[in-house]
This record gives C-alpha cells, sequence and structure tokens, in this order.
C-alpha cells in the first residue's frame, strides 16, 4: 500500500515518463529498418566452383572431391552436399545454427583455398553466405524496339548500376540479360590458305598490334614525360588495317583474310519481360537495410534519370518485395485499430462508461508505442514477424487493461466512506498480485522459445520477442498508468455502475446454477470434458501438416526445365508458347524470363530457367489458384517443357536451407547405374499420388556432347601432339580474345575465329583444317576421331556419398498426409535394391526438426507454468486443478484447425503453446478471487462451495470481457484480412479456439475439479 501512495505522490512524473517514452517509440517507427523478413544468418555457405568444359565424372574426381573433403573438416560443419555438372559445381556447406556465419565463411574460404593450388589451372572459386538478401528486393526490365541489346546493356551496367548502387543500404545491383559488346574478326579459311597464313598467326598479330605499353619517362625543360607507346586501333576501320604480314609479296591487312564487325559476346542465355527481350536490373538490399526506404530513392533516382534516358527505352518494375511489406504494415495497423475499437465496444457494452474506454485507448497504443522502442533499442527492424506479433498481442495487451480497470470500477461501487483516489489505490495494490502472478503465467512460455533453433527459430523468436516485449511493458503501464489515468479521469459520478440488464441477470442466474449442480455431482464435468476430448482426438486425425504458413504473396516462381540437350532457340521456342498462356491469364500483371539464369542463382543449364510472374492486385483468385490455372495449361499444351511452381517466400526459405521443394527422397549408393534407374522408377511412382505434382527424378544429364579424339601416333606424324590439335580446334570454333580494347568507361575485346557457318555440322568440324608443324594444312579428322557422346547428369554427393534426390511439390494437399502416402511407396518390396537406403529431405525434413523443437519448448512452457502455480499458491491441488485447464483447451485447437480447414503447422502450434499462458492467466484471476475471500475475515467461514460460487460471481464479467476482447482483436487476423496476415492466422485461430472453451473450463470444470481434490484431502484427513 506504501507502493501505491508513493505512486500516487509521484503520479505526474510517472506519467510524464511514460508519455516520453511513447513519443520516443513513435519517433522510432520513423527510423526502424523495414525488411520482408527478419535478420538471419542461415548456418549455409555456397561455395561455387568453375573448370571450364569438362566432363562431369572429371569434374567431380579432380576437383569437386577435393574441395569437398577440405571443407568437411571445417570445425562446426554439419554436413555437405554437392551438385557437379560439365565444369562446374556448386558444394552447400551446412553449419549448426547459432554458428558464427562470418568466421564460418572465413574457415570455409581458408579450406578451399588451401587446395585450389592443386585444382586444374584456371579454376575459379567463390564463396558466399546465404541469407534473406539472396533475392532481388527490387527488380526492374529495361525494353526497347529501337535501341539494340548492347546498347541497352550498357545503359543498365555503366549508368543505372552505378546510380543505384550509392543508395544507402544498397548491397548490389546485378544486371541480367542484353549483349556485351565484342568486335569479331570471322577469319576466311580459304584465303588462310592462299597466303599461307595460320589463325594463330592471326590471332598473334591483331594481340601484338593492339598494345598500349609504358618505356619509361623522360625528363626535358623542366617537365617529366611519360613515355606511352599507344597502337590501340580505336575504329573497325583500325582494326580492319592491321598489318599482318608485310615482305616483297606484298602487305596483308587483317581485313584481307577476315570480316571484322561490331558484335556481341558468345552467350547461351535469353532474357526478356513480358514477351520482349529485355535486360533486367536487381536490386539487393544489405541485410540490416531499410527496404522501403530504399525502394523510395530507388525510384526517386530512377525518375530523377528519365529525362536522360535514350528515346525508346521503356524501364518498368517487375518484382517490388516492399509492396509484401507496406500491405503487412497497413494490415497490422488496420488490424490493431479494428482490435482496440471492439475492445472499446466491449468495454462499453459490459461497463458503460466512455472515461473507462479512453482509458483503456490511452494505455493500449502506449503499450504498442512502447514495445516499438525497444525493438529499436534491441536492434531489430519492421517485419513479417515483429508486425504480426505485434497485431497478435493487442488481444493480451487488453486483457491486462480490462481485468484492472472492471476491478477499479467494482471497488468504487463500494461505500467504505474512503475517498476516491485511495479507493483506486487500494484496488490497484489488492489487484497487484494477480496481475503479476497472470502476466509471469504468459510471459513465462516465452522462455523455452529462445532455444529454438531451425527455420522456426530464425523467424519466430522475433515474434516471440515482440509478443513477450508487449506483455511485460503491458503489465507495467497496466500495474501503473491505468490506476493513475484512472484517479485522473473517475470521479464520484462513477462509484455506481449501471445495473445489469435483464440477459445478464439471466446468464449469472443460469451460471450460478449450473456450478452449484456439477459442484454437487461432480461427473456432471464429463458433460463437457468427454465431448471435447473427443472431438478433438477426431480432429487430430484429420488436420494436415505443414511447415511454414501459406501466404498469398501477389506473385509465383515457375521454374522450368526441357530435355537434356535441347537446343536454346527450342528452349525458347517451347518457353514463348507458356508465354502466350501466362499472358492470357486476366490475373497476370507482368513477368520475366531467364533461360539459362535463375533468380536465385546456382548451376543452370541453356535449357532451364525460371518466370517470375507477378499478379494483379484486387479481386482475383488466390496466387494458388492462378498456379494451377497456369500449372494444368502448360502440361497440357508445351509438351516437353518440366515445370514446377512456388511463390517466392516457399522457394527463398527453401534456397536458403538448400532445398526448396516439399518432398525430397534422397537415394544413397555407389552403383550410379542403380541409382539412376531406381529413381525414375522412385519418380513414377510417387508421381502418381493424389495432390503430388511436379516431380523429378534428379536426373539432370546435360546435353550431349562431341568429343575430339587425337590419335597420338597420328598426330606426331605430322609433327602435333594431342594438345596442339585440340588448341587449334578451340581457337577456329569458341575463338580467342586476342585484345581488349578501352572504350570510355568500359573494356571490348576482339575475338578472332572461323565463321560460324564453317563449323555449324558434324561434317563441318571433321573437315577443320589443322597446320602441321611444317605448315602444311590436314582435316581435323585425319589425325582424331569425332563420336557423339550422351551428356553425363549432373553428380550430387552428400557427405561424400552418392545420392540421386527425387523431389515434388504439393497441391492441394497437406504436407504430412503426402508423406505418409511416400513413406508407404518407399516400402514396397523390391523397389530399392540391396545396399541402397534412403532418407526424406526437403521441407519435411524442417518441418520434422521445427514439430520436434515446439514440442519440446511446449513441455517445457507447461513445466515452467506449473513451477509458477507452485510457487504463487503453495499448493499441488491448485497448480493441478490450474494447469488441467490449459491441458483441456489444447483439443480445441485441434478442432478449430479443423474447421477452418487450416494446417497444423509452426504457426498454429505457436499458437497452442501460447494457450498455455493464456489459460492459465484467467485461471489465475478466478483463483486470485477466491484467496482474497478467503483472506477476508467476514467470509473466512464460507463453505468451499459457496466460496467457489462466490469467486465465480465476480470473476464472470472480467473473464467474459477479456475473452471476448481477445477474440475480437485477434479476428482480422484469423480472417486473414490484409496482405501478409496469412503467416499470423494460424496461430490466431489456435488462439481464438483455446479461448472459445477457456471460459466453461474455468468458471464450471475448475471449481469442480479444486472442490474435489479439496475433498479427497478431507476425507483423508477425517481418516486419519
Amino acid at each position: 500500500m506504501n507502493l501505491s501512495l508513493w505512486m500516487q505522490r509521484h503520479r505526474r512524473s510517472l506519467l510524464f515518463l511514460a508519455l516520453m517514452l511513447a513519443l520516443g517509440g513513435s519517433a522510432s517507427a520513423l527510423l526502424m529498418p523495414v525488411a520482408l523478413f527478419p535478420n538471419v544468418a542461415f548456418p549455409r555457405v555456397q561455395v561455387t566452383l568453375d573448370a571450364g568444359d569438362r566432363p562431369a565424372d572429371q569434374m567431380a574426381i579432380e576437383v569437386t572431391t577435393p574441395v569437398e573433403e577440405a571443407v568437411r573438416r571445417v570445425r562446426g560443419v554439419r554436413s555437405v552436399r554437392s551438385t557437379t555438372s560439365r565444369g562446374s559445381a556448386d558444394i552447400a556447406v551446412t553449419f549448426d545454427w547459432g554458428a558464427d556465419m562470418a568466421a564460418a565463411l572465413q574457415q570455409v574460404n581458408a579450406a578451399a583455398g588451401q587446395v585450389l593450388p592443386q585444382l586444374p589451372r584456371g579454376t575459379r572459386l567463390s564463396t558466399r553466405r546465404m541469407d534473406p538478401t539472396t533475392f532481388p528486393m527490387l527488380a526492374y526490365s529495361l525494353r526497347s524496339h529501337t535501341v539494340s541489346p548492347s546498347a541497352l546493356h550498357e545503359l543498365a551496367e555503366y549508368q543505372l548500376r552505378p546510380l543505384l548502387s550509392g543508395i544507402n543500404g544498397v548491397g548490389q545491383v546485378k544486371v541480367q540479360g542484353g549483349e556485351v559488346a565484342e568486335f569479331h574478326a570471322d577469319v576466311d579459311p580459304d584465303k588462310l590458305r592462299a597466303l599461307n597464313l595460320s589463325l594463330a598467326e592471326v590471332t598473334a598479330a591483331v594481340t601484338r598490334a593492339a598494345t598500349i605499353q609504358a618505356m619509361g619517362r623522360l625528363s626535358d625543360h623542366y617537365k617529366l614525360y611519360l613515355l606511352l607507346a599507344d597502337n590501340q586501333p580505336t575504329t573497325l576501320a583500325a582494326l580492319r588495317d592491321i598489318v599482318l604480314r608485310a615482305d616483297s609479296r606484298g602487305v596483308v591487312r587483317l581485313g584481307d583474310v577476315a570480316r571484322v564487325s561490331l558484335d556481341h559476346v558468345p552467350q547461351w542465355i535469353r532474357v526478356n519481360a513480358d514477351g520482349q527481350n529485355a535486360v533486367l536490373l536487381q536490386v539487393y538490399q544489405q541485410p540490416n537495410g531499410n527496404s522501403v526506404q530504399i525502394a523510395k530513392d530507388v525510384r526517386k533516382r530512377l525518375a530523377d534519370f528519365a529525362p536522360q534516358m535514350p528515346d525508346g527505352v521503356r524501364i518498368a518494375s517487375w518484382y517490388d518485395q516492399t509492396q509484401l511489406v507496406t500491405g503487412a504494415a497497413a494490415s497490422v495497423r488496420d488490424a490493431i485499430l479494428i482490435g482496440i475499437v471492439l475492445a472499446g465496444l466491449v468495454l462499453f457494452v459490459f461497463l458503460r462508461n466512455t472515461r473507462v474506454i479512453l482509458i483503456a485507448m490511452i494505455v493500449v497504443p502506449a503499450v504498442l508505442a512502447i514495445t516499438v522502442l525497444l525493438l529499436y533499442v534491441l536492434g531489430m527492424s519492421f517485419n513479417m514477424m515483429t508486425l504480426g506479433g505485434m497485431a497478435a498481442a493487442v488481444g493480451l495487451i487488453i486483457d491486462d487493461v480490462i481485468v484492472m480497470l472492471e476491478y477499479i470500477m467494482r471497488r468504487l461501487g463500494g461505500d467504505d466512506g474512503s475517498r476516491i483516489h485511495e479507493r483506486i489505490a487500494g484496488a490497484a495494490w489488492e489487484f497487484t498480485r494477480p496481475l503479476t502472478g497472470s502476466s509471469a503465467a504468459t510471459v513465462i512460455i516465452f522462455l523455452p522459445l529462445a532455444f529454438l533453433s531451425g527455420v522456426t527459430g530464425a523467424f519466430f523468436k522475433a515474434l516471440s520477442l515482440t509478443m513477450a516485449s508487449a506483455l511485460i511493458i503491458s503489465y507495467l503501464l497496466t500495474w501503473i498508468a491505468v490506476p493513475l489515468l484512472a484517479e485522473r479521469f473517475l470521479d464520484k459520478r462513477h462509484r455506481s455502475e449501471h445495473p445489469p440488464g435483464r440477459f445478464t441477470q439471466h446468464m449469472m442466474a443460469g451460471y450460478e446454477r449450473t456450478l452449484q449442480t456439477w459442484l454437487k455431482r461432480p461427473l456432471l464435468v464429463l458433460l463437457l470434458v468427454l465431448p471435447l476430448l473427443a472431438l478433438g482426438g477426431f480432429a487430430y486425425t484429420r488436420v494436415g501438416t505443414g511447415f511454414m504458413p501459406k501466404m498469398d504473396e501477389g506473385g509465383f516462381i515457375l521454374d522450368y526445365l526441357s530435355r537434356p540437350g535441347t537446343s536454346l532457340e527450342e528452349t525458347d521456342r517451347l518457353l514463348r508458347q507458356a508465354e502466350v498462356i501466362i499472358r492470357a491469364n486476366p490475373y497476370v500483371d507482368t513477368y520475366s524470363r531467364r533461360t539459362g539464369l535463375q533468380l536465385g542463382g546456382g548451376l543452370t543449364e541453356a535449357n532451364q530457367g525460371d518466370f517470375f510472374v507477378r499478379l494483379k492486385s484486387g479481386s482475383r483468385p488466390s496466387t494458388e489458384q492462378v498456379m494451377e490455372q497456369i500449372r494444368t495449361q502448360v502440361e497440357q499444351r508445351v509438351p516437353g517443357l518440366d515445370i514446377e511452381l512456388s511463390q517466392l517466400m516457399e522457394d527463398l526459405i527453401g534456397d536458403l536451407v538448400a532445398v526448396p521443394q516439399p518432398i525430397e527422397v534422397k537415394l544413397f549408393s555407389d552403383n550410379a547405374t542403380q541409382l539412376d534407374a531406381t529413381a525414375a522408377k522412385v519418380a513414377s511412382a510417387v508421381g502418381k499420388i493424389n495432390g503430388v505434382v511436379g516431380v523429378r527424378n534428379g536426373i539432370n544429364p546435360a546435353g550431349d556432347a562431341l568429343t575430339v579424339q587425337v590419335d597420338s601416333a597420328k598426330a606426331a606424324l605430322q609433327g602435333l601432339d594431342p594438345v596442339s590439335v585440340t588448341d587449334q580446334v578451340a581457337a577456329a570454333i569458341d575463338g580467342t580474345v586476342a585484345a581488349r580494347l578501352p572504350e570510355g568507361s568500359k573494356v571490348v575485346g576482339v575475338r578472332v575465329r572461323l565463321p560460324e557457318g564453317s563449323h555449324q555440322q558434324l561434317e563441318q568440324v571433321a573437315a577443320l583444317p589443322i597446320r602441321a608443324a611444317d605448315g602444311h594444312l590436314l582435316p581435323l579428322s585425319q589425325v582424331a576421331t569425332l563420336k557423339q557422346v550422351q551428356g553425363q547428369p549432373e553428380i550430387n554427393r552428400e557427405n561424400l556419398k552418392r545420392m540421386v534426390a527425387v523431389t515434388a511439390r504439393l497441391s492441394g494437399r497437406s504436407l504430412g498426409s503426402a508423406i505418409a502416402d511416400v513413406k508407404k511407396v518407399m516400402s514396397r518390396k523390391g523397389l530399392l535394391p540391396k545396399g541402397m537406403y534412403y532418407e526424406l529431405g526437403g521441407v519435411y525434413k524442417q518441418q520434422q526438426q521445427a514439430f520436434r523443437d515446439l514440442t519440446m519448448v511446449m513441455l517445457a512452457a507447461i513445466a515452467l507454468v506449473f513451477t509458477l502455480l507452485l510457487f504463487l499458491y503453495e499448493s499441488f491441488r491448485v497448480a493441478l486443478a490450474i494447469m488441467a485447464m490449459p491441458l483441456l483447451a489444447l483439443p480445441a485447437v485441434f478442432i478449430g484447425l479443423w474447421l477452418t480447414g487450416i494446417e497444423l503447422n509452426i504457426s498454429a502450434m505457436m499458437g497452442m503453446t501460447m494457450i498455455v499462458g493464456i489459460v492459465t492467466e484467467v485461471a489465475v484471476f478466478y483463483f486470485s478471487e477466491l484467496q482474497q475471500g478467503a483472506g477476508d475475515d467476514a467470509q473466512r467461514d464460507l463453505p468451499l462451495h459457496d466460496a467457489l460460487q462466490r469467486a465465480g460471481r465476480h470473476r464472470t464479467r472480467p473473464i467474459l470481457m477479456s475473452t471476448i476482447a481477445a477474440m475480437l482483436t485477434l479476428l482480422p487476423l484469423a480472417l486473414a484480412i490484409g496482405q501478409g496476415s496469412q503467416m499470423q492466422q494460424p496461430l490466431a485461430v489456435a488462439i481464438i479456439a483455446g479461448l472459445l472453451v477457456q471460459v466453461p473450463l474455468v468458471l464450471l470444470v475448475m471449481p469442480v475439479l479444486y472442490a474435489r481434490l479439496r475433498r479427497r484431502e478431507q476425507d483423508k484427513v477425517a481418516q486419519a
């Protein structure tokens, strides 16, 4: 009581402090970074190797395996997974969650660097950490009917990229597509033969002619000069005039034997936007960047640059991550406002006092503002998790305010002669213990969440920290600010409450009769408990399981793969048919397409790539429905194209953990032939499962190869060796970049080669002229044999063991039920040969880890809450009676998920864990009233049944008020109103389902259970 009086004397300073903190939180909201996800250090390092063009098996032995073995020895590595293709490889190095990834990256670099000198000459190695900034946050396309592709690429590379790279928070800007300018000297082999020149001599002459070299310094007349030899040609005419040979027979210039033109670097990719060839500009943010501010700055700089844009160039946005972030922020704002208004209506209906509503309207926004300030101090950002946590916490915040205000109003109704402020101070002091106990019961369940790992911990730690912070601040303001505001706004006119209405009177009379009957006949409790348990058990068997909540992101990724060896032109023809289907869909706004590239990077052949399709905003079917429409049409109308579709967040999280597909069956064996054959059978069997789509057998052959086997003996007779022969073939077909000429801010290469038309067919390659040691020419077929070889598949290994992964996605089916069918398929006899075994990976593996972790969290939360109850009451009977209520409320969660058709995923399990604390909180309020009655001299001798009825009579109104208000504030999230709200929808549905049964459980079942436990104790005492 002394503390209450002290607070009353310092009310101005305390309220001013709360005001300053709230204003600080409002200001912090303008400074906090905004991102789609929390800044999470995913424990994965990607190593990329490039060793030119060499067979996959040779690449695996000479390059991939030594690097795998080196990085596997790095401390803390959990697994190493590699994919090896022709001349390139990706190695995913996974560490334990919580590892220092900056140090891990350095250690991987050091380990790989140690073996780099042992790898084939020219091998390039790069590493990168995986985090949510792997995908771009903004992306634009540059298109034009009048400007050349090379000019578009130069505009993006040398003007727009530097323009945007300087924006605060931008990590990098990537340019994809277009053409890189290059001079081509297509040498006529007949003219070379006539002039007795070789291709190597032409290349050497171009190299010597296009030089710039310092030749020393010269001091003359007080000046120091740098002596330069600058022979670099700057025009096509100058290139043609390069002298190849000058003797008595005359001068031979490059233009005499070659067609010199300005062309582009040979490339095996295609990029377009909305069906037109385009250059893509992709903006990536730094991990701590403010995505909303970055987007504003990018748009402003592009608008400022618009007057300098060449005529005929159109720049358009095809992806903007901030739309989802700002939409989610708007949804949270609306949910909070709707929740506050609905809670105000609940207060008005029960208390009919506008000043009480005003107090609640002041305190709730203040709690949220101070929570923002705390998050800012902790270095957090506004993202899907923190925003969702604030929206979900509103109902619990209002809960604290309501019960405190209701108790104050009840105490004001007495007439003991004391003044208003004394009664309010006394009410606040009396309510301190139950408020502290109930708040602790809710906050304490978040402690085990700090030990979550994996994707669950990465994302939901931010949500749990936000909610825990909001609840702690809510407790403090409810305890301090609410009584002080009540003294300011409530006076003698508010001492008497409005009499209860007829409905309230009938409801209370019915409750008291029911409780009295059940106390006399405890078995009647089973009328409520048994149906709840039975229906909950039935719902548990019917609820599907998933991983992350499904969210309508307004766009999706379409990955595609044409048949192995399909040319770029043929793949492009197939994709043009798919584009017709995409453009014809009335809900598609825009799209971009990459062939030979991927949005998230990784090994990509010329016959694969992806689309990103953005849908129109406004009224339309869900993204999943549009995806299904496009999938069905493409599969039916574009044979030869293998596709799989996913939303961006699903694809992003999958890439961050190495496998984006929900279903992955990993087959392990050292027998490559058996692996490929079994993978095909497994893929066929899995593809027959209902709801499983996009099945891939994991066998990804490269295109067919034409091998040139040089006969060493025949080559030696001509004064040649295999290396000199293959060098000449490479120079003729791929060409040699003989020089690099500076042109403004870029460098343009000069490629010397034979014309493309001279080696388009196998017969032409066999007839390629090879110059012998004595200078005479001979066809390639005279010293080498050409063989057409079927393309080798990519080689996958996990922890140094060869593996093939069969993957699939889902459509209209839960992950858990689909995996159950996959397990049945894999258990068939004879499917796997002896010596081969399988493991389930993919998103399912992440789900199982998350469910195990969350189950442990729930058990830990139950244990902590039970310990808290023992501390509060020092009675096992009270602790057991209270603890039974949240456990009985859990079946209602499954019923709610089943009725709403929502999967049991990590968001729903978070809601289940929170129900343990929420129901306990209400039960503590009930027992606090029972304790207060026992401490009152006038009521100490009341029989137990009468005391329980009295506690129920006094606690029914606040329990109903807080329960209804909490459900109404969570309703916008449960209905998934607004963009991004689907992430918290399962959590909200789980909590509301638990709240629906907490009222009868706490007000009816718990008193009966407690009375029964007390009766057993009394019987034991009587027998003793």
